[in-house]
């Protein structure tokens, strides 16, 4: 195939890649970005095999599981494991380039010395992303053990795994493309593989979506390696944009959370001072009922609704849809306010409400509904927790201190849908369930929805 063709596809794929980030920066255009992302894909994918005639036998067998797991699992997976998918798609990414710049290593007859630091930083940073993948994967799966995984002297443990990749990175740079050196690349992958479960096994679940941005930085780091070991220009590009891309969504991340990245990675999210006890922060709380909440939503004039990971468990976006649709019906009006961090994952609230038909233009972003939430006459919180917490802003020794919050208290009347008054990632208790202007409904989030539509079409 002509080499100029070649390379005027991949800037082809490159453009499609940069236009699909453009687009999936707004929950409208997603869809479409999405689909640019993925046509400039085919096309790299398409252009590589006419040009390195590779044997399409293997390729379409790879192609023929790959599409018949992917399938499995996109039917299969719910909307709250979305983060648990996201998480091992950036572990499996990290694999790829390791093993990719292995076959490499092997089937190549001599290296340049720039040529094996790529194939070496390759290695480590798909390792270390593949490892720390799994192990992110299994916090958001809730497996207890792992929060139980002590490290003693961690960060003496991390640096040594450290400069013992980066002492065999030189000594792979300085050798000659021998068994040796295969040997060496080897050495490095299984010490990052280790490193990987080093760095994230201590990282409390209130971080993990910060990890997981950042992982997904990484596998883009590990696949621009990669590009650099095959000389393939699209690799290059498309990596460079996962990984800096990553790297923006991770610093968005810390900035909503009100946490430095260093402090995600080296530290653990818990109190610097005495925290409240949660019986005496819940000592006046007040239940209430889906009658009485429809009475309440009945004089209200307009109305904001806080999703949250609650929403997303007990699947109830598309009745918390209806009764928007409801409300609206009603002459009242509707916001929802979504927080960076709602969820498990950058933009899991949107997703779910995009799903269920809510329109984007009623979906409000942190900065822009705070100003307003004096204006609302009931604020729906419907499992959310930390990002409502006025402890944030009240409470210097708290964890969450400084953390951006949707400030819900300073709505007129508040109610809160939750299962139970147990406490959000941080493990506090959040005293706005016993403020004075707040409700509490206990139920199941899509239950007791519901329960409000019927009491508001039975009125």
């Amino acid at each position: 195939m002509d080499p100029r063709l070649v390379q005027l596809a991949y800037l082809l794929s490159a453009v499609l890649f940069i236009l699909g980030l453009k687009g999936l920066t707004r929950p409208r255009s997603a869809v479409r970005g999405n689909l640019l992302g993925a046509c400039g894909l085919l096309v790299a994918v398409v252009v590589t095999l006419f040009q390195a005639g590779l044997d399409y036998r293997l390729i379409v067998g790879g192609l023929a599981v790959g599409a018949v797991i992917g399938a499995v699992f996109a039917i299969r997976v719910q909307m709250t494991e979305m983060p648990q998918m996201v998480a091992l798609f950036n572990g499996f990414g990290g694999a790829a380039s390791t093993l990719v710049a292995g076959a490499n290593l092997v089937q190549t007859e001599s290296f340049s010395t720039d040529m094996l630091v790529a194939t070496a930083l390759s290695g480590m940073i798909g390792a270390v992303t593949f490892s720390g993948s799994l192990i992110a994967w299994g916090k958001l799966k809730e497996f207890r053990k792992l929060d139980q995984i002590k490290i003693p002297a961690q960060q003496i443990v991390n640096g040594t795994l450290v400069l013992a990749c980066i002492a065999l990175t030189v000594a792979m740079a300085n050798g000659d493309g021998s068994t040796m050196t295969v040997v060496t690349y080897w050495g490095i992958s299984t010490l990052a593989l280790i490193l990987g479960v080093t760095l994230v096994v201590s990282i409390g679940g209130a971080d993990m979506p910060v990890v997981i941005a950042l992982l997904n930085s990484y596998s883009g780091l590990a696949a621009a390696a990669t590009g650099f070991v095959l000389s393939n220009t699209v690799l290059i590009i498309s990596g460079s944009l996962v990984g800096a891309s990553g790297l923006i969504l991770t610093r968005i991340m810390c900035v909503a959370m009100n946490r430095s990245l260093p402090n995600v990675l080296f530290g653990k999210m818990g109190a610097t001072g005495s925290t409240l006890d949660a019986d005496d922060v819940y000592a006046d709380v007040k239940s209430t009922s889906a009658d009485e909440v429809a009475m309440v939503l009945e004089v209200a004039s307009r109305v904001v609704i806080v999703p949250g990971y609650g929403m997303a468990v007990a699947q109830a976006q598309h009745t918390v849809s209806d009764l928007r649709k409801l409300l609206v019906s009603k002459q009242i009006e509707v916001d929802f306010a979504i927080h960076p961090v709602a969820g498990r994952m950058p933009g899991h609230m949107n997703v779910l409400l995009a799903e269920a038909d809510v329109p984007y233009e009623a979906l409000r972003e942190m900065d822009e509904i705070n100003p307003t939430m004096e204006q609302a006459d009931v604020t729906i919180v419907l499992g959310a927790n930390d990002v409502v917490n006025p402890l944030a802003r009240t409470d210097p020794d708290s964890p969450i201190a400084g953390m951006p919050i949707i400030d819900v208290d300073k709505s007129r009347t508040i109610i809160v849908i939750k299962r139970s008054l147990s406490p959000g990632f941080a493990g506090i208790p959040n005293p706005l369930f016993a403020a004075d202007n707040a409700l509490m409904l206990f139920a199941d989030g899509r239950k007791a929805i519901q329960d409000i539509i019927n009491a508001l079409n039975e009125s």
